[in-house]
């Protein structure tokens, strides 16, 4: 397992995590992308805890992602079912969790500020928080895809369904985005990947 792991987080930290997956026993299973997750914890009926995260996040993604889903263990242990998924004790688990992992020796100087911040009250997801999103966008591999906020206003961008959308105003942190098809408007986080198809036609 420490092979495998030493493919998907960064070095130094390779050996605390593969102490807590020893500690819990759990079956880390490494997977392809899901769009709409990066990862999630199940408690098998043999009882077995599985964690499966997605094989293409960059190695910082998949170190948070993981001891995220590893915080959802340690409270289900702790508390068991009958609190909110990502309420208070779930938040203050992962915080406990990740702490010893925030150093320089991990992650990169330019991500521990925005790392700092996020978990002073931490998310249901880091693509939430969209400073964090888009620091941790810099360690991706490049692909063809577009942010919301980089979409001109007016402009056509397709999802990852299919849906094609009409770039609207900016509305405190989100953007009114129109859905082509059906006219109905839906609210955006700017640090949405999106495939960008044309900018808005010109009047005639």
């Amino acid at each position: 397992m420490s092979k495998t792991l030493e493919k998907y987080i960064p070095q130094a930290a390779v050996k605390p995590v593969f102490q807590i997956i020893q500690e819990h026993n759990i079956y880390l299973k490494i997977v392809n992308e899901r769009v709409t997750r990066h990862g999630d914890y199940r408690k098998m009926p043999n009882g077995q805890h599985q964690i499966t995260v997605n094989s293409n996040l960059n190695s910082y993604r998949f170190l948070i992602t993981l001891i995220h889903e590893i915080a959802h263990l340690e409270t289900f242990k702790i508390y068991g079912r009958q609190i909110k998924p990502h309420g208070k004790e779930w938040k203050h688990t992962f915080q406990k969790q990740m702490l010893p992992f925030l150093r320089p020796e991990i992650f990169p100087i330019q991500l521990l500020p925005y790392l700092a911040l996020h978990f002073k009250n931490p998310k249901a997801s880091s693509d939430t928080d969209a400073k964090l999103s888009l620091a941790l966008k810099q360690y991706d591999a490049p692909n063809d895809k577009n942010y919301i906020f980089e979409i001109p206003l007016g402009g056509k961008f397709r999802l990852y369904n299919g849906k094609i959308f009409k770039r609207g105003n900016k509305r405190v942190k989100r953007y009114e985005c129109l859905e082509v098809a059906t006219g109905r408007v839906y609210l955006f986080n700017p640090n949405a990947e999106v495939e960008f198809l044309s900018r808005q036609e010109p009047n005639k």
